[in-house]
């Protein structure tokens, strides 16, 4: 039997199975892999009169972006923040879910899961007005409180070297809760008899936190990285915009690729340029993720685990 044959039997025998998945692979077609199609912008100058018959170009609109004057920058300040965003994330929500996976007052841990997952629900232009009354050089609570030690006021718009470590508190913040209910509820599935054998050998809670649970969630901890470097050519435009707004004095240590397609967008509406540039995105954000998918094949297999993505 060929293998399209095996395949028509395998669907014969199992059609209610796609009958009830069809809607979802229908939207998945329409709205994932339908919308592939609009790449060819990228090479074309295209305009909303003449769509898909507009000019072709080849690769002039990749070009602006690769020969642009700050296209190093974008690329450095891109990757910067987002190595910096997924280090601290990572490493706080892990430790939040450790230590609260230690609490034994039921009703104290759940208040604190709440309040830690709260600001996960706020939106990026709350978030920037909360920033500005704290660090407002003339109002702000930050710059007051200083100002009454008598120490100078920190101008914080003017400050680019500042806002790297800023915007990253600010993640750690809104987005810590979220990965820690992750790995609380990796932590969950742990069996208890594990931390029970461990206490009758002698071990303190810390020993079983090093040697039981920290080793358990190594697979969780590489699904979320690798996850996470799917997206690290792209710049969180939502909150970048809502806190840098147009300081342009802020360009220098956060301005990102996408901010900056933004702005091009807003002035020349340049369509085959931002399509351009999220294909160059999503080709390197490819690269990323296989390459390293593979490095953690290679390091799982030295140590005969399979914590590889695919």
């Amino acid at each position: 039997m060929s293998k399209l044959a095996a395949v028509w039997t395998y669907i014969r025998n199992y059609w209610l199975v796609y009958l009830i998945a069809g809607p979802g692979l229908i939207a998945l077609m329409l709205f994932t892999y339908a919308p592939l199609l609009g790449s060819v912008i990228a090479f074309q100058d295209y305009s909303p009169v003449t769509l898909f018959l507009s000019p072709w170009v080849g690769l002039r609109n990749f070009g602006m972006l690769t020969t642009s004057a700050i296209f190093g920058r974008l690329v450095v300040n891109t990757l910067f923040l987002n190595v910096l965003f997924i280090t601290a994330e990572t490493i706080t929500g892990l430790v939040l879910a450790l230590l609260l996976n230690e609490l034994r007052a039921h009703f104290f841990k759940r208040v604190s899961q709440s309040l830690m997952f709260l600001p996960y629900f706020i939106g990026w232009p709350v978030v920037g007005v909360m920033l500005l009354s704290f660090i407002d050089y003339d109002m702000g609570i930050f710059n007051n409180i200083l100002a009454s030690l008598g120490v100078d006021r920190i101008a914080f718009t003017n400050t680019p070297d500042i806002w790297p470590w800023l915007l990253t508190l600010i993640r750690i913040w809104k987005n810590a809760g979220a990965q820690c209910i992750i790995y609380l509820a990796a932590l969950s599935s742990i069996d208890l008899q594990l931390y029970e054998a461990a206490a009758i050998d002698g071990a303190s809670r810390f020993q079983r936190m090093r040697m039981i649970s920290l080793p358990l969630l190594v697979g969780i901890i590489i699904l979320m990285v690798l996850l996470s470097i799917g997206r690290i050519f792209y710049g969180d435009v939502g909150m970048i915009y809502a806190l840098i707004r147009d300081y342009a004095e802020l360009y220098p240590t956060t301005d990102v690729i996408d901010t900056y397609l933004l702005r091009a967008l807003r002035v020349n509406s340049n369509y085959g340029f931002s399509a351009a540039v999220g294909l160059i995105q999503s080709a390197v954000s490819l690269i990323l993720v296989l390459g390293s998918n593979w490095l953690v094949r290679r390091y799982s297999a030295l140590r005969g685990e399979d914590y590889a993505l695919f």
